[in-house]
């Protein structure tokens, strides 16, 4: 990737964001970590996935906490489990909130992977 030139142009910036590769939109999928996490893990932000515990920030649900239940790639969404609508014929539905809205309160650590790569800034 050395050497790539990335363009300025607001229409590219979008065709690049909305035509990303999954393993690219996983990465854009962040959420800052609260303050306690941030002293621990030395970062501010990292990737959400399922099983995390995240605190809405803004819009209609703001200061609801709960585990996230689903991560949607394609929409750039993510799915809680105490967020749901009400819709017209009574069925409870999911609502879908950007990770940019959230912060990480308890990360699901399960993954071997995904703590290596969490503790990986302390190592350093």
């Amino acid at each position: 990737m050395a050497g790539r030139k990335v363009s300025s142009k607001p229409r590219k910036q979008r065709k690049r964001h909305f035509n990303a590769p999954l393993h690219i939109r996983q990465k854009k999928m962040a959420a800052t970590l609260s303050k306690e996490l941030r002293e621990k893990y030395k970062r501010r932000s990292f990737p959400v996935r399922k099983g995390d515990t995240v605190k809405i920030l803004r819009g209609d649900f703001a200061g609801v906490e709960g585990k996230i239940v689903e991560v949607d790639l394609k929409k750039y969404r993510v799915y809680i489990d105490k967020v749901k609508r009400r819709k017209t014929n009574g069925e409870e539905v999911l609502v879908p909130i950007h990770p940019s809205n959230l912060m990480i309160t308890e990360l699901n650590l399960e993954d071997v992977k995904r703590k290596e790569r969490l503790e990986q800034k302390i190592k350093e």
